[in-house]
């Protein structure tokens, strides 16, 4: 069922207390009211659930976490192209380095993603070559607090790449398939081109072939996006990713097989019987989402430029309530998982050019919400 449901969430009385940004214009808010969030120990607020705690710092440019089986896991950085463990101790060193990783802007090595295949254990990379962004998978070789990176294969490539609007988050879904997230790479008509890779979200076999039962007989799944940067899966098996507007409304969008997402004709909520609808929509300066988890019914959602986690209690592919912030004060926000405990681990990002590091940036931060 297509959405219609308009999310325009937080007076900017509410930012600034959140954030402690300057005033800005204030949009409509229909968010019901909060009780005043408790203080951490980092200066950060946390209305809902204890503070977080710091696993690792001192990391540069993190981008992606990969969880590991023993309670570990792998952090790809996107300026050097270093994938990271960080063991159950909390211990950090190198794996290694992704070889032929181009950073320039937004582009580098951005998301990972394990998945084992008979006795293979394998990392999956996307990351920007010399000319196309690619996805690559590794074997991982070794044991917990010894792992190291086998040889590469190219799993997909010829996706445009360009210094933004690269996409770049990777997962493997419910069925086993590989998900790809691709941005329009500065070039918005190739969102609306099935035949092309970029404003995308590609699904593809572990191998790298267009997976069965694609809408248009190749390896896009839905298009008319401009750049995802997280996709997860809530309990009932509902897709979900979230997306950087351009200049007004990012979003929180159901995806479906073959569905059109409207960019760049579209932004945002728009009736529009041609396009799907988001199913919330964020000014700008609230979000520009990046990474995307879901535990249960419930999504969270890291942002850069809003500076805090989202929570968007679902149902059944519906929204229930309004989103709320859960988590801010450490500054841009890059990704977030769901550790087998339950709790999230969340990357900073304030070394990526466009932050304020403070000491300890960035960090892997470990928070039990309640």
């Amino acid at each position: 069922m297509r959405a219609r449901m308009v999310r325009i969430l937080l007076a900017a009385t509410l930012a600034v207390a959140l954030v402690g940004c300057a005033p800005q214009a204030a949009p409509t808010s229909n968010a019901p009211s909060e009780t005043a969030p408790s203080s951490t120990e980092s200066g950060g607020t946390a209305p809902s659930g204890a503070a977080p705690s710091t696993i690792v710092d001192g990391l540069a440019a993190p981008w992606s976490i990969a969880l590991l089986p023993d309670g570990g896991a792998l952090v790809s950085q996107r300026d050097d192209g270093t994938i990271l463990e960080i063991t159950a101790a909390h211990t950090v060193r190198e794996v290694g380095v992704v070889p032929s990783v181009v950073a320039d802007g937004e582009a580098g090595l951005n998301g990972i993603a394990v998945h084992t295949d008979g006795d293979t254990t394998w990392l999956y990379a996307y990351h920007a070559a010399s000319s196309d962004n690619r996805v690559v998978r590794m074997p991982l070789r070794g044991r917990a607090g010894s792992y190291r990176l086998g040889a590469v294969e190219v799993v997909l490539s010829g996706i445009h790449k360009a210094t933004f609007h690269n996409g770049g988050r990777i997962a493997f879904g419910p069925d086993g398939m590989l998900y790809v997230t691709t941005g329009d790479a500065g070039s918005s008509t190739d969102s609306q081109d099935t035949s092309s890779l970029n404003g995308k979200i590609l699904r593809v076999t572990p191998q790298g072939q267009s997976a069965p039962g694609n809408p248009f007989g190749n390896a896009v799944y839905s298009y008319g996006h401009r750049n995802v940067q997280g996709i997860a899966w809530t309990a009932d098996g509902t897709m979900w990713a979230s997306e950087f507007g351009q200049n007004t409304w990012d979003e929180l969008n159901v995806i479906v097989p073959g569905g059109n997402y409207g960019w760049p004709v579209v932004e945002g909520i728009a009736h529009d019987d041609r396009f799907r609808d988001p199913l919330v929509q964020w000014p700008t300066d609230q979000a520009s989402p990046s990474g995307l988890a879901a535990r249960g019914s419930e999504l969270y959602l890291a942002s850069l430029r809003g500076e805090r986690l989202w929570r968007v209690v679902t149902d059944r592919g519906s929204v229930v309530g309004d989103p709320s912030p859960v988590l801010s004060g450490y500054g841009r926000l890059r990704d977030v998982t769901v550790a087998a405990d339950g709790s999230l681990w969340i990357l900073t990002n304030n070394t990526d050019g466009r932050g304020s590091p403070r000491s300890g940036d960035d960090r892997l931060l470990r928070f039990a919400v309640a």
